[in-house]
């Protein structure tokens, strides 16, 4: 489709200041339909006659923009009259905000300076067959809109009586056009609303607002005032061990919102900017506050549910809730590491943990595509690959288990959906990707050199370090034969000759086994396992199995070996032990965090220590998705639903589930895009029954009787 509009921007700086654009018109004839193009610089809130065009917020999104900015496409024939008025108020939103908050460069300061835009057009369409284009030019307007700040850091300031006191005619701005791409990602919406549990007087006399559940989003209220009364908001995740309000673990990000009221009864919400919080504390609220007047609006992509996991334990089920929360709250256009503090990335390395499991929660083919086209445009010319898509960490090397989201990702998606469009549009990247380990390594096929995060926040660590002991070196020529192998496996899919990179995958094999015979800690023991790099396997397991045990049945792994920990234990006949540390409720463990009273999933296993003290401030996120990777293992192997790799979308599987009688029951369910797959256990004094049901056909293993299984709802018992 060819457009028409010219950007256009302010003539003058307006601050702090969110200009609103403005564009009247009068309909000449009967309207058939009408279509709004529209896309901006920051993000962008519009309104025809006073009603939003849509309901997607935070438009146009997060992208790589300097490559790839989304161009929004809106039906609004039902919002026109005789006389119209389009405004539309741009705030700072990712493109221009001051990320990341936790690092200086000259690049973000270039970021931040860049002035506002819009661009738009509108296409009218008569009765009569005649069409008109009302594109952006110098004829719209722009002026000083109520949002006096909004920035996707330090929250939003409204003043609720303000009116633009003057418009003025707006400029054209050289602004390319050339990245333009028309709406490729999920839209994000408000998706949930949530009253608040309680307003409440804290130890400190603070007035604090709890909505029982940690959410990414914003407050709405509702207050009776005087115009010139003020509302000053402050977001926080938890409260400290006195029960007193604690928001130190945002760092630099001030999160707030400052309310100016106008006269009588209103209703407020902001619309530029987001936060992540489970408490408000009102440092200004006039009169006495209810928790009536407070609603928390969830805000995330608009991805369908297609999971779901329950069992006979509540604490599981809480971290079943969590799981899921943590995804909504950081599947926010990107997939964030966390939605409060001053940071709020696309991180690589969490999201190739996390990315079996999310696609089991939700359908998120469209969402993960976008996210790694931004990846491919954001690749650098060697091949390397950031640690954070949208790239705006300039000048960071390349680490393993991060960059390896490059192969990592695209290859789950096309086994969870079938659809191999991801891999044909991804596999340059995956090529190029492990070519620059093969050109940065100092070591031929091994991955040496280089900085790496190594198995992060591993409870193994040494003091003082975030990096768990196992050797960085190890893990990366690990994932160096890893991505190497999905390589070759796209490639097959795709009908490629890869001769080469098969060569190059039984180098790297010989040559890890090579320089390392042995394994030094549990992350090293289950990384040799899962991705078949030990000469003997089932050794390997049953020495992690021993170390386990020795460590008094505790996991010491960290972002590395965590995700596939269990996995590993179930697969070679742990099975027992990897209940045992799935139920595990005292420090370290999954349920940790529940009995701490957690509504999403921690960044670190003792965020909130057994004393009731914090980790730390500097890095604390109570919502931080990646250990909620665990999730697949229940999936997969706890309720035994395992797609077959030959068959990718689910069209054939193994169901091969594994009862442990410290639970009564547990179920799990995947809508696929073949149909519902779903399996079920129940431990009865007379044995266990398994129910399962298929839309697709299945080998289904129970014990030691497997069967060829029709589409079909089935009973067995053990």
């Amino acid at each position: 489709m060819e457009f028409k509009a010219n950007w256009v921007r302010p003539a003058r700086d307006l601050g702090d200041v969110c200009p609103v654009f403005k564009k009247e018109w009068r309909l000449i004839k009967p309207l058939k339909a009408a279509e709004l193009f529209l896309t901006a610089r920051g993000v962008y809130e519009a309104r025809i006659n006073g009603k939003r065009v849509s309901g997607y917020v935070l438009a146009p999104g997060w992208t790589s923009y300097e490559k790839r900015l989304q161009v929004q496409r809106y039906d609004v024939t039902e919002l026109l009259q005789e006389d119209n008025i389009l405004t539309v108020t741009v705030g700072r939103g990712w493109m221009r905000s001051p990320m990341p908050g936790f690092v200086e460069s000259e690049d973000k300061k270039r970021r931040v300076a860049q002035p506002c835009g819009l661009w738009g057009e509108l296409h009218l369409l008569y009765e009569d067959g005649g069409r008109e284009i009302l594109a952006a030019d110098e004829t719209w307007e722009y002026g000083e809109s109520g949002v006096r700040f909004s920035e996707i850091y330090d929250g939003e300031h409204y003043d609720a009586a303000f009116e633009t006191p003057v418009w003025e005619n707006v400029i054209k701005a050289d602004f390319p056009t050339d990245n333009l791409i028309m709406q490729e990602g999920e839209e994000i919406r408000e998706t949930e609303r949530i009253g608040a549990k309680s307003v409440f007087k804290t130890p400190a006399g603070e007035t604090v607002v709890d909505f029982g559940q940690e959410i990414t989003g914003y407050v709405e209220f509702c207050v009776e005032a005087k115009e010139g009364d003020r509302i000053h908001i402050l977001h926080g995740e938890v409260l400290d061990k006195n029960g007193n309000f604690y928001r130190d673990n945002y760092r630099d990000a001030k999160a707030e919102i400052q309310y100016i009221c106008k006269e009588g009864r209103q209703t407020y919400h902001p619309v530029l900017t987001f936060f992540g919080f489970r408490y408000l504390k009102l440092e200004e609220f006039p009169k006495e506050a209810g928790p009536e007047q407070f609603t928390a609006v969830v805000v995330c992509s608009n991805l369908k549910k297609t999971g779901h996991l329950s069992c006979s334990d509540p604490d599981l089920n809480q971290l079943f809730s969590n799981i899921f929360w943590g995804q909504k709250g950081n599947f926010l256009d990107i997939p964030t590491d966390c939605p409060q503090r001053d940071e709020r990335l696309g991180w690589t390395g969490d999201a190739q943990v996390f990315v079996k499991t999310a696609s089991y929660n939700y359908d998120v083919e469209k969402f993960f595509t976008k996210w790694l086209h931004d990846m491919a445009a954001d690749q650098r010319k060697d091949g390397g690959v950031g640690h954070v898509i949208p790239a705006c960490l300039p000048g960071e090397e390349s680490s393993a288990a991060w960059g390896d989201a490059a192969v990592i990702c695209p290859w789950q998606i096309y086994q969870t959906y079938g659809n191999k469009q991801i891999l044909e549009e991804q596999f340059e990247c995956m090529k190029k990707w492990v070519d620059y380990i093969t050109g940065a390594t100092t070591v031929p096929y091994l991955w040496t050199g280089g900085e790496h995060f190594g198995d992060w926040l591993g409870l193994d660590a040494p003091s003082g370090s975030y990096k768990g002991s196992s050797r960085e070196e190890f893990i990366a020529t690990a994932f160096y034969a890893h991505s190497t192998e999905l390589l070759i496996k796209a490639a097959k899919v795709l009908g490629k000759d890869v001769g080469e990179y098969e060569r190059l995958y039984e180098n790297i094999v010989k040559a890890f086994r090579e320089n390392y015979p042995e394994y030094l800690t549990q992350t090293e023991h289950i990384l040799a396992v899962h991705f078949r790099l030990a000469k003997d396997l089932q050794k390997t397991a049953d020495d992690l199995a021993g170390m386990i045990k020795r460590d008094g049945s505790q996991i010491r792994t960290g972002f590395v070996g965590t995700p596939y920990i269990l996995h590993v234990l179930s697969e070679y006949g742990h099975s027992d032990l990897a209940y045992t540390l799935f139920l595990r409720k005292e420090y370290p463990s999954w349920l940790f965090s529940v009995k701490q009273g957690a509504t999403t999933i921690w960044e670190h296993w003792d965020g909130i220590m057994e004393n009731g003290d914090f980790w730390s401030t500097d890095m604390n996120s109570f919502n931080h998705y990646a250990y909620g990777s665990v999730a697949d293992w229940v999936y997969e192997k706890a309720a035994g639903i395992r797609p077959l790799e030959e068959y990718p979308g689910f069209q054939k599987v193994l169901i091969q589930p594994m009862a442990d009688r410290r639970l009564k029951w547990l179920e799990a369910s995947i809508d696929t895009r073949n149909g519902k797959v779903a399996s079920k256990w129940i431990c009865t004094p007379e044995g266990i029954r398994y129910e399962i049901e298929t839309a697709v056909p299945a080998v289904i293993e129970i014990g030691d009787k497997k069967m060829e299984a029709a589409p079909g709802k089935y009973t067995f018992w053990s």
